[in-house]
């Protein structure tokens, strides 16, 4: 499948609004102006562009405790993604999600989740879903290696298998749950192996060359799409980081870290749309600083948001439901 110019432009435009996203906020977290925890994407960046270049809007993705990637490239935008990170009345869940539980259903967005390996079953609801309803809608189920020990991922994709759900299950290999090594905790180099177990494809990819996963998830979306059922697609990459900011990373090689930081998609990609004439360094520079615009602007439209009022404190926490002649 051939992508165009402007497609390129695009993927490019994304991939540079995360990367700019995580550093401002790590600057904004250390700095003490947003509060709790924050994992950052920087990296990976190329996988969440290239896998949601291919979905449509009114398709669905489940993120994880490192989503904001999967938030931007999925059309969330950075002002309410910002002031969600701030705890402000007009983040994306009202302040009260934060940066591991950010949603947005209107853009099929369900949700990020703190809890490790969750997501996988989620996607087997959102698939049902769209099976009943009759839709040629898929899901695409973002999660990590070290979540594919988890009893989640095993029990969704033998489910997402016999019903055959329109699931893309995405692994993002970064090579290490929090700070142990993938090849300490399961005997298999290619997570992808695991999909043999229930019946389903498994394709390996690099998930930094944001062209070649652009490439496997538009074969794996049109797949499911066609209601053929679940596929899991592993892509290699690596966090730039420590698990969260703060963590300084020690564990990771000085060597391996050398070897991946040589293969960052923000380095090599820009280098491509230039070398092969798809637009020039000074457009390459206009992106940047438009982005850079879009960032000072979320930022102060997150600190000048208010917080939530105390009185909100429980909306959007229980349902208003009535059931059985009582409101739940």
């Amino acid at each position: 499948m051939a992508v165009s110019k402007n497609e390129m432009k695009q993927l490019y435009l994304c991939m540079r609004k995360i990367r700019r996203f995580e550093q401002r906020a790590a600057t904004l977290f250390t700095n003490g102006h947003i509060p709790g925890f924050l994992h950052l994407y920087q990296g990976e960046e190329a996988i969440a562009a290239g896998v949601c270049a291919n979905l449509r809007e009114d398709d669905f993705i489940t993120s994880t405790h490192r989503g904001h990637g999967h938030m931007i490239a999925k059309g969330g935008e950075m002002k309410y993604m910002m002031a969600e990170l701030y705890g402000k009345k007009t983040g994306y869940c009202g302040g009260k999600g934060g940066s591991m539980h950010i949603a947005d259903p209107g853009l099929g967005i369900v949700g990020a989740n703190g809890i490790v390996g969750a997501g996988h079953d989620i996607a087997v609801g959102v698939g049902y879903s769209a099976q009943i309803r009759g839709t040629d809608q898929v899901c695409a189920c973002f999660f990590g290696d070290a979540s594919t020990n988890q009893g989640t991922f095993h029990e969704s994709l033998n489910i997402a298998s016999v019903w055959h759900l329109p699931i893309i299950y995405v692994c993002e290999n970064n090579l290490y749950g929090v700070s142990t090594r993938q090849d300490r905790h399961m005997n298999i180099k290619n997570i992808a192996d695991r999909a043999a177990a229930y019946g389903i494809p498994g394709k390996v990819v690099d998930g930094n060359d944001v062209l070649a996963v652009h490439q496997a998830a538009a074969e794996a979306v049109a797949y499911a799409r066609s209601g053929k059922g679940p596929i899991l697609l592993e892509c290699k990459t690596y966090r730039h980081s420590g698990h969260f900011v703060g963590d300084p990373g020690t564990y990771k090689p000085a060597e391996e870290q050398a070897e991946w930081l040589a293969k960052d998609p923000l380095v090599l990609f820009p280098q491509y749309l230039v070398q092969n004439s798809i637009c020039t360094q000074d457009e390459i520079d206009k992106i940047d600083a438009d982005v850079e615009a879009e960032l000072d602007a979320a930022i102060q439209f997150a600190e000048e948001s208010p917080y939530p009022d105390p009185e909100d404190a429980l909306k959007d926490v229980y349902s208003d439901i009535i059931v059985g002649g009582r409101e739940r």
